[in-house]
């Protein structure tokens, strides 16, 4: 099987995606695959690669933007080359947080209450400023970008002053600004493998940031965060834990793995923040360290997902 690695990107996760595609090459060079080095910076570049190498397989270690919302795997699948993780349309539902959110509460996976900011600044519902920044000073709440990852443009607010600074620091990565209800607690992270009825939930991680909170440099800085995997957690909580994670996974259509961020409260009820369909592959990324722990080494995980994608073909 020949893969082709496409990494790089032009996203404001660029930098990530960089080194998730030189730890992919080389954990698949271990693996023993023939590779290609898909290192893009714009999707006409990898499909041109893809044109001339017809590879068995792409490796997709792009994230944020074209390469994580669906219209790189739409198009791959328009050329009929198969591609690792979820097809189209589970992409772009789970890039769309405001998208991603509803289907969670019809579906009944818990989440924190949202509301969305328009890019002319309406707010979603009845909802007022006022009552926002009511909302910031009784228990805090988190302003974020709609459509991004790797915690870029995320604010967390336990008062209404910078509320309106906070609104434009998310829309400078997406027009459409989410404002999510703080859930005080603990940080977690499950790995699903599998799709369907099949999908399965790999050991909890438990995030402990040595900064204020989970940020782009606590999660890419080695030594900003303490991972506990797997987390230390009661056994019923563990299994709420894992339920939630696997039925939000499910919820969006996603195919071979996928990486669920949650919120554990006080009272230890989980809630569902977002889903990553091409997460982090770096030195630490949470993917491979719940693999780990199952007893995969980063080699074989890589396998396994390349195969599982194979067997799971194109989607249309």
């Amino acid at each position: 099987m020949r893969i082709l690695v496409a990494y790089g990107g032009d996203s404001p996760e660029r930098e990530v995606s960089l080194n998730s595609g030189k730890a992919v090459l080389e954990g698949l060079g271990k693996a023993g695959f023939p590779l290609i080095d898909g290192r893009v910076e714009k999707p006409m570049e990898l499909l041109d690669m893809v044109r001339s190498e017809r590879p068995d397989l792409v490796f997709i270690a792009l994230h944020g933007g074209w390469g994580e919302d669906g219209r790189i795997q739409s198009a791959l699948e328009l050329m009929g080359v198969s591609y690792t993780g979820s097809g189209p349309a589970a992409c772009s539902l789970a890039m769309d947080k405001t998208v991603s959110k509803t289907l969670f509460q019809k579906r009944g996976v818990p989440t924190p209450w949202s509301v969305e900011i328009s890019p002319e600044g309406e707010i979603e519902g009845k909802a007022t400023t006022d009552e926002l920044k009511k909302k910031a000073d009784n228990g805090g709440i988190v302003v974020k970008p709609c459509c991004s990852g790797s915690t870029v443009g995320v604010t967390i607010l336990h008062g209404g002053e910078g509320f309106e600074e906070a609104v434009d620091h998310a829309r400078s990565f997406s027009g459409r600004v989410l404002v999510e209800a703080y859930v005080p607690g603990r940080e977690l992270t499950v790995a699903v493998w599998g799709e369907g009825e099949k999908a399965r939930a790999l050991p909890v991680i438990e995030i402990r940031p040595r900064l204020a909170f989970y940020t782009y440099e606590a999660k890419y800085t080695p030594g900003s965060s303490e991972y506990l995997c797997p987390a230390p957690l009661d056994e019923s909580v563990v299994s709420h834990v894992e339920k939630a994670s696997v039925a939000a996974h499910r919820a969006l259509g996603c195919q071979v793995y996928s990486r669920v961020d949650l919120r554990l409260s006080p009272k230890g009820e989980p809630y569902v923040l977002e889903v990553n369909t091409a997460p982090g592959m770096t030195g630490t990324s949470l993917v491979p360290k719940a693999a780990r722990a199952e007893g995969w080494e980063f080699p074989e995980l890589l396998s396994r997902i390349a195969e599982r994608s194979i067997k799971v073909g194109r989607r249309s």
